[in-house]
């Protein structure tokens, strides 16, 4: 290896030596590549094995790999949707003295998968629908820090299942602009611009190749993010007045930011001379509600529509079982213990690289609803739960990292480790006896 090579880690990996930076990204031997889809780019970028966990290389020049790079970082820190920076590698040169360019290292996002992923023959409308809302609302907490993203695209994001729903992720940064002091609208209107004619171009793309269901409207599909964008923004931002005795309408601005997922940090009040008039406007919202409330309560972090599902699940719990009366930090404790861990240690080991826990619980309710409808009873969650596990489940591809079907953006095949899979207890005995 050569001297000259130049590593900006954000964590030291000793592991990251051993890769053969010496050889051009594209020539890598298969026993450092693994096999894993990936949106088109117009950079080369392959997946490979870094000391037991999966990273993303993407080759590049110097400059804009440090950009992106501190980008990723800044991105990070304000709790942006973002794939986790993990290196910057210049100073490469081959065997013969030449250059090469660049790479920027990234962390695999755990249960990601990229959009042409999420179907094995052809693309829904409802599936294309839900990507485009999650897309909408990954804009709106983007601008809503001061990210200009200036390529918005289906194919530079990462999709985590959520729920029903859909969680997106930036995976690409280097256009992006970070500005302090916010957008302008001629700012956030070319972002959306951008993002609904990539996106129709993407559509069209998978409808060329056959890979779409009779009957999509593209164009109809793209200008979805148009008019989904605009709803959640102006929730987020739009000024509102009303009469001084309607101060309700504040405790109802706040539920309504609650229920799409925001908590309000600050407000601006103002009223009129006279004290007739009262204005409020947000001036501080986060997005993560429900995921701060469940974080709070239980200690699990997961997407903000299964937040949403697990805090119903733990009210209805409350509801009905739990004895400890009021205390919702011990019925949280109580449901995490007698509810929540048995139905995720019941998973068979050699199932749990399928979905992430939260989105099998969320399966397991949506599965037990299902049953209990076509078998006129309500079905216990034990028998829901086995059901699920043979019936659907077993059925499912893996995605903690995927072994996708064979498309032109998958990288060359090796065996996925092990480990990449959750880990979990296998000793650990679960008595079914204790599900509600």
């Amino acid at each position: 290896m050569s001297k000259s090579l130049s590593i900006t880690a954000s964590s030291v990996d000793p592991g990251i030596l051993t890769l053969p930076w010496s050889t051009t990204l594209g020539e890598w031997p298969s026993s450092h590549i693994v096999f894993l889809p990936k949106g088109i780019s117009r950079h080369l970028v392959r997946f490979a094995n870094l000391s037991g966990r999966v990273v993303a290389i993407k080759e590049t020049t110097e400059e804009m790999a440090r950009r992106e790079y501190d980008m990723l970082g800044n991105l990070s820190r304000l709790d942006a949707p973002c794939v986790e920076r993990v290196a910057v590698i210049a100073g490469r040169v081959d065997a013969a003295g030449a250059p090469l360019p660049a790479a920027l290292v990234t962390a695999h996002l755990k249960f990601s998968l990229p959009y042409r992923a999420l179907f094995t023959q052809v693309l829904r409308p409802d599936t294309a629908t839900r990507l485009v809302d999650a897309l909408a609302l990954l804009l709106v907490r983007l601008h809503n820090v001061g990210f200009f993203w200036g390529d918005v695209s289906l194919s530079n994001t990462l999709f985590r299942r959520d729920a029903g729903a859909f969680a997106a992720y930036l995976v690409d940064a280097e256009t992006g602009e970070l500005h302090e002091s916010g957008l302008t609208r001629g700012q956030r209107l070319h972002d959306l611009d951008v993002a609904r004619t990539n996106i129709a171009g993407e559509i069209m793309d998978l409808e060329a190749g056959g890979r779409l269901e009779g009957g999509v409207d593209a164009v109809a599909i793209a200008d979805g993010i148009v008019s989904s964008y605009h709803s959640l923004w102006a929730a987020l931002t739009d000024q509102e007045t009303f009469r001084a005795d309607e101060s309700w309408h504040i405790t109802e601005r706040v539920r309504k930011l609650n229920d799409l997922g925001f908590d309000i940090g600050e407000m601006s009040i103002e009223a009129t001379v006279d004290g007739t008039r009262v204005s409020i406007q947000p001036k501080v919202v986060d997005a993560g509600h429900h995921q701060r409330r469940l974080l709070r309560l239980t200690g699990l972090d997961v997407e903000e529509n299964q937040a949403r599902r697990l805090l119903n699940d733990l009210d209805e719990f409350s509801a009905r079982v739990s004895r400890l009366g009021s205390d919702e930090d011990m019925v949280a404790h109580e449901w995490l213990t007698r509810v929540f861990e048995p139905v995720v240690q019941a998973i068979p080991f050699d199932l749990r690289a399928k979905l992430e826990p939260a989105e099998v619980y969320h399966q397991v309710l949506e599965h037990r609803w299902y049953v209990s409808q076509a078998n006129g009873r309500s079905v216990p969650l034990a028998e829901a739960l086995t059901s699920y596990i043979d019936g659907v489940l077993r059925h499912r591809r893996d995605e903690a990292t995927l072994m996708g079907p064979p498309t032109e953006t998958m990288t060359l095949p090796i065996q996925v480790l092990g480990d990449a899979a959750i880990e979990a207890d296998e000793d650990e005995d679960v008595d079914w006896r204790d599900l509600v």
